[in-house]
């Protein structure tokens, strides 16, 4: 390790956001800008649609393997570990080889492993490598807004990370849309394969859409200097709240997903599997609200948008508690449009809050982000076993409210 300051670390990368004199980022007139979006878009239908693809087999999962459902959740939680655990050190990888080389890099492991885990010969094998899976994965949402500051123009960064989201919501919903009704009639190797190939193409697309990277210069970064931008981001309040924003909204997201369709396909409602996967067409809502966020933001403030979105994350989550399936369905969009809303207006807020460090601060958020995505997601497996579906929304409600009484006593007002 060098003994590189940290006044000097920060002037590096100053340096390293500088690639191009007078540089100031592109603009949505410009050919680059829809490239990038194209790009990032099929960046996020691969790695979302890999990572969450089990999700929408999990039932199946469960009964195939005779588990339990918080055991058949791990496929997805030592996924979404993955990532959290591999973010830090796809920051560091980028500083030094550049954002577009690593992200790369990330896509076309993922998809090496992604037909790996289809082949898997056991459960033990089948969740050590979706962990590594989600680590090779952790390099696109590690990146991709920080890309998105220094490539797209200022003005237009929120909205561009907004489109963005929108996305990643397109690729979980595919894998999940694609992976659950396949289970059927294929089983779940054949489900998975689908997915991959459906993700190679996907990753195709990315390498040969995104334009030369211009706004950032790969500036051989030392471990100091990320332990720098790490320290200078855990030191603001305001993107701790953030964090905390991520980690128990996405807890509680993750959970409703995992466990609903148990509900669906238990004795209340009796679906098939293939019928009960459709709940993930839900994310279209997703898709929705988080392009709409970026504006509505711009409008009323974020803190105003965070809270908003939260309420109806709230409000979506206690209407899912009806017996009539069509309520249960507009209760999971409502409840489905403001989680995305909340997650699509933090992660960018991050980006834009970072001034030293951005790779780092935005590393944290998916830290936190995906951290909650393994944790809570599995563990409210645990209030389904005991107490079912009111026992799921309640700890849900009670996440969402931690987060907005951290949101209005942190995050400031105005726009």
């Amino acid at each position: 390790m060098t003994s590189t300051s940290p006044a000097a670390s920060s002037a590096a990368n100053a340096r390293g956001r500088s690639a191009e004199e007078g540089w100031q980022g592109h603009l949505p007139s410009s050919r680059g800008y829809r490239r990038i979006l194209l790009g990032l878009g099929a960046a996020g239908l691969a790695t979302f649609a890999q990572l969450y693809s089990p999700q929408g087999l999990l039932p199946t999962l469960a009964r195939g393997l005779e588990v339990s459902a918080s055991d058949a959740a791990l496929s997805v939680s030592l996924a979404t570990l993955g990532v959290a655990l591999a973010v830090l050190p796809w920051s560091w990888v980028a500083d030094r080889v550049g954002r577009l080389q690593a992200m790369r890099a990330a896509i076309v492991a993922a998809t090496v492993l992604g037909v790996l885990v289809a082949l898997a010969p056991s459960l033990e094998v089948l969740l050590a490598l979706r962990l590594v899976e989600g680590m090779a994965l952790g390099g696109l949402p590690a990146l991709a807004v920080t890309y998105l500051h220094e490539e797209v123009h200022g003005s237009h960064t929120a909205a561009a990370a907004a489109a963005y989201i929108s996305g990643t919501t397109l690729g979980g919903a595919a894998g999940r849309l694609v992976a659950g009704p396949l289970a059927g009639l294929v089983g779940w190797r054949g489900a998975l394969l689908a997915v991959a190939a459906l993700c190679a193409v996907a990753s195709v697309a990315f390498l040969r859409i995104m334009p030369t990277a211009r706004g950032h210069r790969a500036t051989g970064a030392t471990a100091r200097t990320v332990l720098h931008g790490i320290r200078t981001s855990l030191r603001d309040p305001v993107l701790l709240a953030l964090y905390a924003q991520g980690a128990l909204l996405m807890g509680a997201f993750v959970a409703v997903y995992n466990y609903l369709a148990f509900r669906l396909e238990g004795p209340e409602f009796g679906l098939p599997a293939s019928v009960a996967s459709l709940i993930f067409a839900a994310y279209a809502a997703g898709t929705v609200s988080s392009r709409s966020a970026g504006r509505w933001a711009g409008r009323t403030g974020r803190r105003t948008m965070v809270l908003a979105s939260t309420g109806a994350v709230v409000a979506g989550a206690l209407v899912t508690l009806s017996s009539p399936l069509p309520l249960v369905v507009v209760g999971l969009l409502v409840f489905t449009a403001g989680f995305f809303a909340v997650h699509a207006t933090a992660s960018a807020w991050v980006g834009a809050r970072a001034t030293t460090g951005r790779a780092q601060a935005t590393a944290l958020y998916n830290v936190a982000y995906y951290s909650g995505s393994a944790l809570v997601g599995w563990a409210l497996g645990y209030a389904w076993t005991g107490l079912g579906w009111p026992g799921v929304v309640a700890s849900v409600v009670g996440l969402a409210a931690v987060a907005a009484v951290v949101a209005v006593r942190t995050l400031p007002a105005g726009r």
